[in-house]
């Protein structure tokens, strides 16, 4: 198939939502004339409208020059129907999620245009395969799917299905750099690659509060604090319960009731009862206001009784954060970097890693009384003073202990955040799905490791790619880890990759 989708390539879009209006205003801007049909009357006019309103909002901010705002507006008009595209070269459909609604746009489309149109649709989660059965070339069919907002959001995936022709696809690779994107190849598959792997991000959350363990505000704290910029109540808040939702349905229905993906009946209430999020004013939180921060305090080294130890087990900023301030204090201490598990030991109790395991199981397996667990800070040396970071402890544990493993983790630099007893706490649960998932989709050839790496970071503004978090932990380490959740609630949900369990065993073990 001959393609040219130079910058002289009219295009249509069909939907003048916000979507298919942002779309519109991108390859406006990349030099397209645009057309923009939207079967509600007066929509496309709305929308065009909008647009040029958008583009003297950007001049007046020095954004953008004046004329040139006015030249990129005049590119952008309204389609009366669809025979406004015999003459285009690419239609961009981005109509309801509804797959039979794109279906039938599509066969009216190929009735229209031309033998060497590429037709692509925006769709989040539909398979780009199913859309194409029934057209008479599917080959030039393909996924283009944005991020909302268009104009500021950079990531596109290109979703090829299984008839889609390569050189479309790359076709769309490069014409989606030209508009100043950064393009990622997928294979159609449920969720493509960022609504998949991020499934867990939002589900590991809502395991949590089905089990009471945290309450919104402390687990979105302790995942800002592993620098994710939004934490999932909030994120879910922002996008909308009935969306967020729907989307889980979907890849779970998709993949044939996999259990990965199970939707939650803490988000089915919450649809259920129209709190949507910031859509309708309330949702995990009651909006506009903000989620309720929580407190940081400083901490000083408690005073060690004379002739007492403190032990430093293993590795890590948690270990090197206290041997440098037990340095600081002139209190004394031993360090055995070599232990296999991580953490701080006093006469009083022990404060170790999570590796997956609840309090209540590491304190009855290994004999200890006085346990907390702490959870892992992912962040870049750990997160500045006063991040939050997850912890608990045995159902046996003092009070006095409690205390004190907290004090030990402010003295670490870190607010310590008291959550139940649940596997693997918050951010060293939820990151190891994350990797896990995005093991799962590399060992599918649904993308790469870079690809899955650049989606979630561009997609959805992840602090580092699952990849990149691998490379700073371990895969052994994390498929323990997921071993142990998945003996905790024994069902299919925990399992680990074959991919990752590779890695696992290729890779050196690392603390």
């Amino acid at each position: 198939m001959i393609l040219d989708l130079s910058a002289d390539t009219p295009v249509l879009v069909v939907g003048a939502g916000i979507m298919g209006a942002g779309i519109a205003q991108v390859a406006a801007q990349a030099g397209h004339t645009v057309r923009i049909f939207d079967a509600r009357e007066g929509a496309a006019e709305s929308a065009c409208a909008r647009l040029a309103t958008t583009l003297d909002g950007l001049a007046a901010k020095g954004k953008l020059d004046a004329e040139e705002a006015k030249r990129i507006a005049a590119r952008v008009a309204p389609a009366a129907t669809l025979d406004a595209a015999a003459g285009a070269e690419l239609v961009v459909e981005a109509i309801v999620e509804n797959p039979d609604a794109k279906r039938a746009l599509f066969r009216d489309l190929e009735a229209v245009v031309g033998a060497t149109c590429v037709l692509a649709t925006n769709t989040s989660s539909i398979s780009i395969t199913a859309l194409a059965n029934g057209l008479k070339l599917p080959g030039r069919f393909v996924g283009m799917h944005f991020f909302n907002p268009v104009p500021l959001m950079k990531l596109v995936e290109v979703v090829s299905g299984l008839q889609t022709d390569a050189a479309v696809a790359q076709a769309i690779f490069e014409l989606s750099r030209r508009w100043g994107k950064t393009p990622v190849l997928a294979r159609s598959t449920p969720g493509f690659i960022v609504n998949r792997i991020a499934r867990p991000y939002y589900a590991e959350t809502l395991v949590l509060l089905q089990e009471r363990a945290a309450e919104p505000a402390v687990i979105d704290a302790c995942l800002r604090g592993a620098g994710f910029r939004m934490g999932p109540c909030e994120m879910m808040d922002l996008i909308g319960h009935d969306t967020n939702f729907a989307v889980t349905q979907s890849v779970f229905d998709a993949n044939f009731g996999d259990k990965r993906y199970a939707p939650s009946l803490v988000q089915r209430e919450l649809v259920d009862g129209g709190l949507l999020g910031r859509k309708t004013g309330r949702g995990f939180y009651v909006h506009p206001a903000a989620a309720p921060a929580v407190a940081a305090a400083p901490a000083d080294v408690p005073t060690i009784a004379s002739g007492s130890i403190v032990a430093l087990h293993g590795k890590g900023v948690a270990v090197d954060r206290w041997a440098s301030r037990l340095a600081e204090a002139g209190v004394p201490f031993e360090a055995d970097s070599a232990s296999r598990w991580n953490g701080l030991q006093t006469a009083n109790g022990d404060l170790r890693l999570t590796d997956g395991r609840p309090a209540a199981q590491v304190a009855t397996e290994e004999g200890i009384r006085e346990l907390a667990l702490f959870d892992r800070a992912v962040a870049t040396n750990g997160g500045a003073p006063g991040t939050a970071l997850a912890f608990s402890v045995s159902a046996g544990t003092s009070e006095a202990w409690r205390e004190e493993a907290a004090q030990w983790l402010r003295i670490a630099g870190w607010s310590p955040q008291p959550v139940g007893d649940a596997p693997g706490l918050v951010v060293a649960r939820t990151v190891a799905m994350l990797v896990n998932e995005a093991c799962d989709a590399v060992l599918q050839g649904v993308c790469t490791p870079e690809g899955a790496d650049l989606a979630m970071k561009l997609g959805v503004n992840y602090p580092q790619g699952p990849f990149e978090f691998l490379a700073t932990w371990d895969a052994g380490a994390i498929a323990a880890l997921l071993d142990r959740l998945d003996a905790h609630y024994r069902g299919e949900r925990y399992r680990v990759s074959p991919e990752l369990r590779q890695r696992a065993w290729v890779t050196p073990r690392q603390h």
